[in-house]
């Protein structure tokens, strides 16, 4: 993947992919789809119980997105143990850049924001990358 981070030994990789096939660049409507994996570092489980997302088109318009889990679930992590899982973005731009947290709970009850990693979205339709 090509975006890392690890926070409080939590490692969050990226990689996202322009789907050409569901966009409609004509009517300025680009989709990427994005797949996470995330690695539990620590010696104990953990729980993902929030998502929150800030992203920016071409334009430098901003969209924040929070809600519960990930792509509709809580999951447990155990120690050592990696989680993956897809979802997707639109823009009204050909790139923007995405960037976020999640909100881990620990297995003593302690809650932790873990970084995501901004990550670029490309199209072949943006005549030059801006991130």
């Amino acid at each position: 993947m090509a975006y890392r981070a690890i926070t409080n030994d939590i490692e969050v990789s990226v990689g996202p992919s322009f789907l050409d096939g569901h966009s409609m660049p004509e009517d300025r409507h680009f989709v990427w789809a994005y797949e996470i994996e995330i690695v539990n570092h620590r010696d104990e489980r953990i729980q993902i119980l929030s998502r929150h997302w800030t992203i920016t088109n071409a334009e430098g318009i901003v969209e924040t997105v929070s809600g519960s889990g990930v792509a509709g679930k809580q999951p447990m992590i155990e120690a050592g143990a990696r989680y993956s899982y897809q979802s997707a973005a639109p823009l009204d731009t050909p790139s923007g850049i995405m960037v976020g947290h999640y909100i881990i709970k620990t297995a003593d009850d302690r809650l932790l924001k873990i970084d995501i990693p901004a990550f670029s979205l490309d199209s072949p339709y943006e005549i030059r990358s801006r991130h």
